[in-house]
């Protein structure tokens, strides 16, 4: 399969001095697809503008016409799948079907505890996230649901007259460990990585791609398990969590070697970061809007 290369526009920028701009630019520049991020706030910008995902991702809907448009991610960390696919459908239609939803486990952030509850354990986050995406799968394809879980209850819950793209729109499982890779497989269209966290500060290039390619044969043997084609999911790799951090956007060449060692692994989509000055995101605009109109083509 080609390689697809996308980008992810973190909602920093007020719309109207901006973040507009960005979006539009995205779509011009050809991107496959362009995402945000879905926190309430979100590392070192916790201190600084970050607006809403679903709101961002509805301008952006508006101001496009064929970019795809997205989360990565989404978590329950603050999100509840009723309240959820209600506003799924909503950006679904108005976007004209163009919509995937990332979506994780959550972590330890800002979200973790902005609500007012303590930080979920890695069991509780696998426990929340295995009753989420089922009952979120439920809500986006069937017209009312009730079901009363452990975490997660909906009663009558009606989501007519259900997304533009059929039978939902796409999820995009964001996961590494068993739990997490065995929901990618039964209810995801694409699969997502961020790489092997314990590397990014002392591992190597080589290492990330080793462990990358362990992820990927992890998500053959649990597609396998359960009855699916692991060649039906995509397969994204969101970029700016390896060892090799910024170096694959500072040349063309530089994303050509990158892009092309993770397309050997199996990797459909390749998402870089709109760059940011002064943050862990910084990059060079030009070099980054050659990439985006020159790398794709060198692949093959």
């Amino acid at each position: 399969m080609s390689l697809r290369l996308s980008t992810v526009i973190l909602p920093v920028d007020r719309w109207h001095h901006g973040g507009r701009a960005k979006w539009q630019r995205a779509e011009e520049l050809g991107f496959h697809a362009a995402y945000t991020y879905d926190h309430l706030s979100w590392r070192t910008f916790r201190d600084g503008p970050w607006f809403g995902a679903l709101p961002t991702l509805t301008a952006a809907a508006t101001a496009t016409d064929r970019l795809r448009l997205g989360t990565l991610v989404t978590s329950p960390n603050f999100r509840h799948p009723v309240t959820l696919a209600k506003e799924l459908i909503s950006l679904d239609d108005i976007s004209g079907g163009r919509i995937t939803l990332g979506i994780g486990a959550g972590g330890n952030g800002f979200d973790a505890t902005a609500l007012g509850q303590e930080a979920w354990t890695p069991k509780e986050r696998a426990d929340r996230f295995g009753e989420f995406v089922p009952l979120l799968d439920r809500l986006l394809t069937e017209g009312a649901v009730s079901q009363q879980g452990d975490f997660y209850t909906a009663e009558e819950a009606r989501n007519i007259p259900g997304c533009v793209q059929r039978p939902r729109l796409p999820f995009a499982v964001a996961a590494t460990g068993p739990r997490g890779l065995k929901l990618a497989a039964r209810h995801g269209q694409a699969w997502v990585t961020t790489g092997d966290p314990k590397l990014y500060e002392e591992g190597t290039p080589e290492q990330s791609v080793a462990a990358l390619r362990g992820q990927v044969e992890k998500l053959g043997k649990t597609c396998a398990e359960v009855g699916r084609d692991v060649a039906e999911l995509d397969k994204i790799l969101l970029t700016g969590f390896t060892p090799d951090r910024g170096r694959p956007l500072e040349s063309v060449d530089a994303f050509v070697d990158f892009a092309g060692r993770h397309h050997d692994l199996g990797f459909t989509e390749i998402v870089i970061h709109w760059p940011i000055a002064d943050s862990d995101f910084a990059a060079d605009q030009a070099v980054f809007e050659k990439i985006a109109t020159e790398a794709v083509a060198q692949l093959g």
